[in-house]
């Protein structure tokens, strides 16, 4: 068995939490940081040229590869559930949205006892990790490790779709990351000049040739090693050999919201009942690891439209493919930079709501699902998610070897108030659609279909269109009850030496996409740890 020796920090995942951990900890030369990835490098073509993400989801070069349980919210369907396995984790293939959600969010986790989780708190961490096109002011920041830049092209008929939101009542804003993202506006990406921008380059390569971190790829663990009540090292496979690190400060596990409660019911930190039906005797009882799965469920409606350019267009031809390669090449532009969305849309799906709690990402393209053919007809899809989803899933291992996939069981539109959001969002979809900004461009229905109009018929056609938007997040909850994974600085509760930071320990799901609000829960993190080393 190889020995990797004695460290100060063995952090677990090279995601975008992980990346952030790892450049923050070892800027103190006095310590030593190990950081282990379960994938290869990160020089995959694919990852950096923005429209690879359609190459790089269920690739297992880059990704786990899960799939969801039969869902009964889905009608007994199962999703591909992507999760990034490679150097940069799902910053290497997401969607490249910069959101950080809304205040009331962070607020709400400050309300719930969780002290230095509020909105005030996050701020300024949000800001020293941005590296932004346009500001330096109190609301963003610049010379950070992460590029937030506009996206560079443009759709006519997604225009249309702004102009017939602001119909309805939803406003035209230029920035969605100020607190409050109610309206409409192109989302802003992580790229610069067109070019993925990862956690792996904005955090880990700056801080690769420091002597004191040590970056291990291709380094799957398979448990924690504990002694007298404390975490003591990790036990992995690099390159498919046994190997071991010792840790004599803290191991920090940033596997994310699938691979962080895994991880812990492996090494017997768990639900004494699931531990046990796996042959894996409890060491530390948390029956609350894994549970509270949250995700944002998509609704994908489709419009057919006339007298409109849309992707299935462009790309329905060697020529007009050509034309889009061209471009990109010639000025890192054009649908080879698009994020998998473009326009964004945030509005209430009842006015009786305090704040947002819908996200629509409309898109100038359409198909059955990710990885088929687009349609042979010019249309756009207008996905809109619950923002706030009530229902609550798990994460549970199915066996005790680690390379098994855990059973990951959303539990989508579980609850009444979430089949009533469903239905109420389809209606605002169609609203907007009607609206006299696109009347040239004659929008027909395609999916659900206009037939379907009762509130149980729209929510069992959710159920038949809906996908996961890839953000899972709540597995190892955060809490200031005895109940919860780990307490407000993020230590795992009956345990010394051991902390989680990603977006598993997120009590409530934030409004938005999930990168970003990641990162700052790393950012946070590395500070606690920082400053607990100092007492």
């Amino acid at each position: 068995m190889q020995d990797l020796g004695h460290w100060d920090y063995v952090i677990v995942g090279a995601g975008s939490a992980g990346c952030v951990l790892a450049n923050r900890l070892s800027a103190d030369p006095d310590v030593r940081v190990l950081l282990l990835e379960a994938g290869g490098k990160d020089d995959y073509i694919w990852i950096h040229i923005p429209v690879g993400y359609l190459y790089c989801m269920g690739n297992p070069r880059t990704d786990w590869g899960y799939k969801t349980a039969p869902d009964p919210g889905l009608n007994g369907r199962t999703l591909s559930y992507p999760r990034g396995r490679v150097l940069g984790g799902c910053s290497s293939i997401n969607g490249m949205i910069y959101m950080r959600g809304q205040a009331r969010d962070y607020d709400g986790w400050r309300q719930m006892g969780l002290t230095g989780w509020g909105w005030d708190d996050l701020l300024p961490l949000f800001r020293r990790g941005e590296d932004h096109y346009e500001r330096s002011d109190e609301m963003h920041g610049q010379g950070g490790e992460t590029r937030v830049e506009q996206q560079r092209l443009s759709w006519e008929i997604l225009d249309a779709v702004q102009d017939a939101c602001a119909e309805v009542g939803i406003p035209k804003v230029e920035d969605f990351n100020g607190g409050d993202n109610f309206g409409s506006s192109y989302f802003q990406v992580t790229q610069r000049s067109g070019v993925r921008w990862t956690a792996a380059k904005g955090f880990l390569r700056p801080a690769a040739s420091r002597p004191n971190l040590r970056v291990l790829s291709k380094a799957q663990v398979s448990r924690l090693e504990v002694s007298e009540g404390r975490v003591t090292g990790v036990m992995l496979a690099v390159d498919g050999e046994p190997a071991r690190a010792r840790v004599d400060g803290e191991v920090v596990l940033s596997a994310g919201a699938i691979g962080s409660p895994q991880l812990l019911e492996l090494s017997g930190i768990g639900d004494p009942a699931v531990l046990s039906r796996h042959g894996i005797a409890p060491l530390c009882a948390r029956p609350a690891v894994g549970a509270n799965l949250q995700d944002h469920l998509q609704i994908r409606t489709i419009f057919k439209v006339k007298n409109a350019t849309t992707l299935n267009q462009l790309a329905s031809t060697w020529f007009g493919k050509a034309k889009i390669a061209a471009e990109y090449a010639l000025k890192r532009s054009g649908p080879m930079s698009m994020a998998p969305s473009q326009l964004g849309v945030f509005a209430r799906s009842d006015p009786a709501f305090e704040t947002p709690n819908i996200e629509y990402h409309v898109q100038p393209l359409s198909l059955d699902r990710f990885g088929e053919p687009l349609h042979p007809f010019p249309a756009i899809t207008a996905s809109v998610c619950n923002l706030r989803p009530e229902s609550r899933g798990h994460v549970h291992i199915t066996s005790a070897d680690p390379r098994a996939q855990p059973e990951i069981r959303p539990n989508y539109l579980a609850t009444e108030g979430d089949r009533k959001v469903a239905a109420d969002s389809i209606r605002l979809t169609r609203r907007i659609m009607q609206a006299q900004a696109l009347e040239r461009y004659s929008p027909v229905e395609h999916l659900p279909g206009s037939a379907v109009n009762s509130d149980e018929d729209l929510a069992r056609a959710a159920g038949d269109i809906g996908t996961t938007i890839f953000h899972p997040v709540g597995t190892c909850r955060m809490g200031a009850d005895e109940g919860s994974v780990v307490d407000e600085r993020l230590r795992l509760r009956g345990l010394g030496g051991l902390r989680v930071a990603d977006a598993s320990v997120m009590p409530a799901i934030t409004s938005g996409n999930t990168a970003a609000p990641t990162m700052v829960i790393a950012e946070r993190a590395a500070d606690m740890i920082r400053a607990d080393r100092r007492e």
